[in-house]
């Protein structure tokens, strides 16, 4: 893979960011030089059939957009029509390493902004309509040709009755055609509609998400109602007779209010609630834990010794994040003693780390960290 430098274009990261990110469209025209992709069509259809990828087929027939939701077989794979149809499949570094290096290529942007990478295959004529997407995204061209054509002020009138958010006006103001290594950067709400120009086209979609404010609202206090906890119960011993007993009175809602001002937060509260939600797997991730056999041979201490001879790595579909001294992993907080803080915030940062360069005491507390994570399949060694 290539550097920022190379992959922005010329452009440094930090340029980028306050150029471009979150503000313009940016076409980079060999962003990764000679880019085939790392999957061939049959391999991205194969990851179609498994019953733990999410995936989806779009196909336009006679005017009408089709969606079908995997996992697909190969008697349904096969049966598709000769054009205008696109599947695609998500979560992809969760799946694949080479997908997790294509990520860490993006570094510049935080790991708490990344959503996935998705992969597309399409033949000639091959879309999911013009649409609007509410995450920043890098659409990185693989095989074929996609031709991509945006608009910044369209109208945002979606066709009624179908199964897919298309708009209904859209007008191109820009469009190209994107080959191999081509990369074309879109802020959120951004029009833009991809059309493949043949039957080999592949399209690599690093994806970076960004919830809408009522979301990110709504999820904090759910973590309050799960984490704040109070004592006593409402009292009115002043209780006085009332002209209308179906009256809500202003005692009862001054009462109430005062109980309600006593809900309060800080950077701590936030910080946590990030960290857990941030790392919080998606609904349909599932780990492999080691076997009850094997996870009764493999002591906190043989843990230890294994990590003076082998590296450690996050599981692809793991997240490690961290505010300071405090670490987050999968929706869980993770205790970390302070000798340990750095390495484990260079596995956070690069998803592996090399323990046989540390001394026998940080392997054991790395080892007595994350041993119930090596069980539960969160982490693994090679």
């Amino acid at each position: 893979m290539n550097t920022p430098l190379t992959l922005l274009n010329e452009l440094t990261p930090e340029v980028f960011l306050t150029e471009y990110w979150q503000k313009k469209p940016l076409l980079i025209r060999q962003a990764v030089p000679n880019f085939k992709g790392f999957l061939t069509p049959n391999e991205l259809a194969g990851l179609a059939c498994e019953e733990d990828v999410q995936s989806r087929i779009v196909k336009k027939i006679d005017d009408n957009w089709h969606l079908t939701h995997g996992p697909f077989d190969e008697l349904s794979l096969t049966a598709l029509p000769e054009k205008d149809w696109t599947l695609l499949v998500q979560a992809v570094n969760h799946h694949l390493p080479e997908a997790a290096e294509l990520l860490s290529q993006f570094n510049f942007i935080p790991h708490a902004r990344l959503d996935d990478l998705m992969v597309s295959y399409a033949i000639t004529g091959g879309s999911v309509g013009p649409h609007i997407d509410s995450y920043d995204v890098f659409l990185l061209q693989g095989s074929g040709k996609r031709r991509w054509k945006i608009n910044a002020h369209t109208d945002l009138t979606l066709i009624d009755g179908l199964p897919l958010r298309i708009l209904e006006n859209f007008k191109a103001e820009q469009e190209w055609v994107l080959e191999a290594g081509d990369m074309l950067y879109l802020p959120p709400n951004i029009a833009h509609h991809g059309v493949s120009e043949d039957d080999d086209c592949m399209t690599y979609s690093i994806g970076f998400r960004v919830p809408k404010k009522q979301e990110v609202i709504e999820a904090f206090l759910e973590h309050l109602q799960d984490t704040i906890q109070t004592d006593g119960l409402y009292e009115d011993a002043d209780l006085r007779c009332q002209q209308h007993p179906a009256e809500i009175s202003d005692v009862m809602i001054a009462k109430v209010g005062a109980m309600l001002q006593k809900i309060t937060w800080d950077k701590n509260t936030v910080r946590d609630f990030l960290g857990r939600s941030l790392t919080e797997p998606r609904p349909d991730v599932f780990f492999e834990p080691i076997s009850t056999e094997a996870a009764g041979e493999v002591s906190i201490d043989d843990f230890a010794q294994l990590l003076a001879k082998h590296i450690l790595f996050l599981d692809l579909k793991s997240q490690l994040l961290f505010y300071g001294s405090h670490f987050y992993i999968n929706g869980e907080p993770l205790l970390v003693p302070e000798d340990i803080e750095s390495p484990v915030r260079e596995l956070a940062d690069t998803r592996t780390l090399n323990t046989q360069v540390l001394h026998d005491t940080q392997r054991l507390m790395l080892a007595k960290t994350f041993h119930t994570a090596l069980l539960a399949g969160y982490i693994t060694i090679q």
